[in-house]
C-alpha cells in the first residue's frame, strides 16, 4: 500500500508559489492603488486649500493697498491742519484790531492795511481748502458750533445762532475749530412763560 496514492487528506498541500505570488501581487497592487487614490485625493484637497488661501491672501493684499492709499490721501488732505490751527489766532487778533480801531480818521490807513492783511490770509487759507464756518442765524449744530451762552431774542428763532463770539473754521469737511456762539432761546416773552 505504500505505492498507492495517498488520500486527499493525506496529500501534502502543494500550493504553488507562482499562484500564491500572483495573489499577493494582486493584493499589493490593489492596496497600492487604494493608497495612491487616497494620497491623490489628499493632495487634491491640499491643493484646493492652498488655492483658497492664495486667493484670500491676494484679496487681503488688495484691501491693504486700498486702505493704505485712502490713508495716504487723507494724510495729505489734512496735512495743513496744524499750520492752519496756529494761524487762526493771528487772524482773530487782526479782526480784533480792526474792531477796536473803529472808524477813527486817524487810523484809517492802518485799518485799511490790516483789513487787506486779514483778507489776504483768508484767501490763502481758502486756496488750501480752509473756510470759515457760516454760523450767524444758522440752526445750532454741535458738530460745527460751541455754545457758550443762551440768550432770549425776539429776532432770532430759538435754537439758532444769535451771535458769533469767535469764528470757526473747517478744512475740507473736518472742523478745525468750532465757532463759539451765543444761541437764541426765542422771544423773551416765551422764555418767561417757560420759567413760570
Amino acid at each position: 500500500m505504500s505505492n498507492e496514492n495517498p488520500s486527499p487528506e493525506e496529500q501534502p498541500l502543494d500550493i504553488s508559489s507562482e499562484a500564491n505570488s500572483d495573489n499577493v501581487s494582486a493584493v499589493d497592487e490593489a492596496l497600492a492603488e487604494d493608497s495612491l487614490d487616497g494620497e491623490a485625493n489628499r493632495l487634491r484637497e491640499d491643493l484646493a486649500g492652498a488655492e483658497r488661501r492664495i486667493l484670500l491672501a491676494q484679496a487681503d493684499m488688495e484691501n491693504l493697498r486700498k486702505r493704505m492709499r485712502r490713508e495716504m490721501e487723507e494724510t495729505i488732505k489734512y496735512a495743513d491742519v496744524p499750520l492752519i490751527a496756529d494761524l487762526l489766532p493771528v487772524i482773530d487778533n487782526l479782526n480784533r484790531a480792526l474792531d477796536s480801531a473803529g472808524q477813527s480818521q486817524e487810523a484809517a490807513g492802518i485799518v485799511t492795511g490790516v483789513k487787506m492783511v486779514a483778507q489776504s490770509m483768508l484767501e490763502v487759507l481758502a486756496k488750501r481748502g480752509c473756510k470759515p464756518i457760516d454760523a450767524l442765524g444758522q440752526a445750532f449744530d454741535p458738530n460745527l458750533h460751541d455754545a457758550i451762552l443762551q440768550q432770549p431774542s425776539s429776532e432770532v428763532p430759538a435754537g439758532h445762532v444769535l451771535m458769533v463770539t469767535q469764528s470757526g473754521y473747517q478744512l475740507h469737511d473736518r472742523v478745525i475749530r468750532p465757532a463759539q456762539v451765543i444761541v437764541s432761546t426765542g422771544s423773551p416773552a416765551a422764555a418767561e412763560g417757560e420759567n413760570s
